[in-house]
């Protein structure tokens, strides 16, 4: 009897002591879950924009040298801002339809926006060819064809959209994708084959399914219509644009990547180029379709978190022609005025399986790859013409070493600037940590 009792409290206190366990185990497990979910804060997302088309129309710059008049315009100049958060941090991807935004202009921007720290905003130019200039190039008459009134406006405006997004952010989750944009959009203008078909997109959907945005981060010059025509526009870009908000990618934002020497939009007829609204209507819409192709099925991240990163990164000025165009560039645009150096933030950002990293200028395809090869997301994306555009970035064997390098070599800084920039990009990979997935 005293046997089966102990059998029988054995077996009790046995089973007891497994059922508080698992129960115990239940409990940290939802702990545990609940824990990462308020540390980590619901995921949230919201795009803003504004229209920057001046009125009256503005002379538009294709270059360094002076502006065209216009007459007329194709499409409407914008500015954009993405606003993402973690639940504990925040960054912004702002677009500016214009040939480069400098950083001058981006930290006035920057100060005038209060709920996101300074170095988590990131401001790309989508290069456009037809649009007022922003840097104050000289017109061969000892004046510049900018108009500084206008380009506070701008500034102001773009605060205004970024802003905006902050009061807007809703809860939402990510769609990340890469792929080779197929079809006739860009090619090498160089070298044919010499350029990254590769598309990177990240679109941000809402719990309804509904999606909210669509970056779209490719390598492409928009100079379909360039600067020569009296034609004020975003060229490829709106048409990018409009087809992703008509076919329901909700508001479209483009961040242009390594498409220096030459990677421009594809198009070549038989009997020449065309340069019409048209072929921008064509381009923009095919790269936009494409976009949203590559990002269909890509799975969602519910929780994707946000790593953001920014350091000062200083360039020497070894060009003969950039520390000429330095010294005559007016105190409302000149990068300190320092015609030896020039700087800029350079960042880092992970989301979810994403890292992205920004480049000051035009890289060549070849340091692009080589940069995407050496990051560690999933997804490398690489923002071109982000934070400033000093010009043209070649590797040191390719400064001044062909012929068909000459023009992008005299409109670079020098053959430092891309091992400079290659060595803080790697050492900003290595201190920061790997981008990850979270469903």
């Amino acid at each position: 009897m005293r046997l089966e009792w102990n059998r029988s409290s054995i077996h009790y206190l046995t089973t007891s002591m497994i059922a508080k366990r698992a129960r115990w185990a239940l409990m940290f497990t939802v702990w545990g879950f609940l824990w990462c979910i308020a540390s980590a804060g619901p995921f949230r997302a919201a795009i803003a924009f504004r229209v920057v088309t001046p009125d009256p129309l503005l002379p538009v710059s294709g270059g360094v040298g002076e502006s065209r008049p216009t007459t007329r315009k194709q499409g409407e100049l914008t500015v954009r801002a993405l606003v993402l958060e973690d639940g504990t941090n925040r960054v912004a991807f702002c677009s500016a339809d214009f040939l480069g935004f400098p950083s001058i202009l981006g930290n006035r921007v920057r100060a005038a926006v209060h709920g996101i720290p300074p170095g988590n905003i990131l401001i790309g130019a989508t290069h456009t060819h037809s649009a007022p200039d922003c840097y104050g190039f000289p017109d061969g008459k000892g004046g510049t064809s900018a108009d500084f009134r206008y380009l506070d406006s701008v500034c102001t405006r773009m605060a205004e959209a970024i802003n905006e997004a902050i009061a807007s952010l809703q809860p939402a989750a990510l769609k990340i994708a890469t792929a080779e944009a197929k079809g006739k959009i860009a090619y090498n203008y160089y070298a044919e084959q010499l350029y990254d078909p590769r598309c990177h997109v990240i679109q941000a959907v809402l719990p309804d399914g509904k999606v909210l945005a669509t970056l779209v981060n490719y390598a492409i010059h928009p100079e379909v219509i360039g600067n020569s025509q009296g034609i004020c526009s975003p060229d490829l870009i709106g048409p990018l644009y409009e087809q992703i908000t008509e076919s329901g990618g909700g508001i479209g934002i483009f961040l242009n990547s390594a498409q220096g020497g030459m990677i421009t939009a594809d198009n070549r007829r038989p009997g020449g180029e065309a340069n019409d609204w048209e072929e921008c209507q064509r381009i923009g819409r095919l790269l936009g379709r494409e976009a949203l192709r590559i990002v269909q099925d890509a799975p969602v991240q519910s929780a994707p978190p946000i790593y953001c990163t920014a350091k000062t990164l200083t360039l020497p000025v070894d060009s003969p022609l950039m520390r000429q165009l330095i010294r005559m560039l007016p105190k409302e645009t000149a990068n300190g005025g320092d015609e030896n150096s020039v700087s800029t933030q350079l960042n880092l950002v992970n989301i979810g399986n994403a890292q992205i990293v920004t480049i000051p200028g035009e890289a060549l395809p070849n340091i692009g790859y080589y940069l995407k090869r050496k990051m560690r997301g999933e997804h490398n994306l690489l923002f071109g013409l982000t934070n400033d555009a000093f010009g043209y970035i070649l590797t040191p064997e390719d400064f001044g070493s062909f012929h068909r390098y000459e023009y992008v070599s005299r409109t670079s800084l020098g053959e430092r600037t891309a091992p400079i920039l290659e060595a803080a990009v790697l050492a900003l990979v290595q201190d920061s940590p790997i981008p990850k997935f979270v469903r």
